[in-house]
């Protein structure tokens, strides 16, 4: 009798082994990773273990820097700096992105505000929309008056000037999302709960705007684009290659120790192009629009 209950107690506890190697079998989930996704999460790697070579450079040698992004909503400036700072060390990179100016500072200098956040020795600080709100986004909403729009549009480079005089190295990024590309992400902004809070009143005026910010974005090209401070256009309909070259880019501006064969981060021109070019393109664009105008 105590054979057979033995033989029982064994054939349950079998049974029972089994069932938990069943459900661990259930619980696994086979997962499919397109091969351009496992390409792109490479290279980005790469770049970000290249970042950190260069945030070290900056803080060894005491160098400033600063970089500034610009663009329409919606043109992935976010996740390019996501991306950019995710593995930097935060004690020598920060991100400045500020709220409408208070009342206090609306009768201040314009550029006051954004002095206090400017770089120390061995820094890096990022700009999420800087003062070139007032090239853009001030005066097509009416936030400023078209005086102070145009004195800006003066004193920005004298602004900059200044900066670089300091030995602080300005990087100026604008990303150009195109219509379509735009009005795509904003629908899965209105649908996707997380990402609603990206979705502003100025946000949904950007489409019927259209025409208004591609002329502020031709003015402040055309007037604040340097020698010393220049304007490099990320061309983001597609994000993935936008934060890529956008990474490259800086990394070819500065050298340093370990730095990775040039080859590795030659730029994609389709993706990456010269302010300047920029504005000249579209001055010939503006200028097709008003002769078939003309014609009709």
């Amino acid at each position: 009798m105590k054979e057979k209950e033995k033989r029982k107690r064994e054939k349950d506890r079998r049974a029972n082994k089994d069932d938990r190697r069943a459900s661990k079998k259930v619980g696994k989930v086979q997962v499919w990773v397109k091969e351009e996704t496992i390409a792109y999460e490479d290279e980005l790697l790469k770049l970000q273990v290249e970042l950190l070579k260069l945030q070290n450079h900056i803080k060894e040698n005491g160098l400033k820097v600063i970089m500034i992004f610009e663009g329409r909503d919606a043109a992935g400036k976010g996740g390019t700096i996501k991306r950019i700072t995710e593995h930097l060390n935060p004690r020598g990179a920060r991100v400045v992105a500020l709220e409408k100016p208070s009342d206090i500072e609306k009768n201040q200098w314009y550029f006051q505000r954004y002095v206090q956040h400017l770089p120390t020795a061995g820094e890096i600080v990022i700009f999420d929309r800087s003062w070139y709100n007032r090239a853009m986004v001030e005066p097509v909403m009416g936030f400023c008056s078209q005086r102070q729009h145009h004195q800006f549009l003066k004193d920005a480079p004298k602004f900059e000037d200044m900066i670089v005089d300091e030995e602080i190295k300005i990087f100026k990024f604008y990303f150009s999302v195109s219509k379509d590309e735009q009005a795509k992400r904003f629908k899965a902004r209105e649908t996707d709960p997380l990402k609603q809070y990206k979705l502003s009143e100025v946000d949904k005026e950007s489409q019927r705007l259209w025409n208004e910010y591609s002329l502020a974005k031709y003015m402040m090209l055309s007037q604040t684009h340097t020698e010393f401070a220049p304007w490099t256009i990320i061309k983001s309909d597609n994000k993935k290659k936008a934060r890529l070259n956008c990474i490259k880019h800086i990394l070819n501006f500065v050298d340093y120790k370990d730095k990775i064969p040039n080859e590795e981060l030659k730029v994609d021109n389709e993706i990456i192009v010269y302010g300047r070019d920029e504005a000249i393109a579209m001055e010939k664009t503006f200028q097709y629009s008003l002769r078939e105008e003309a014609r009709s």
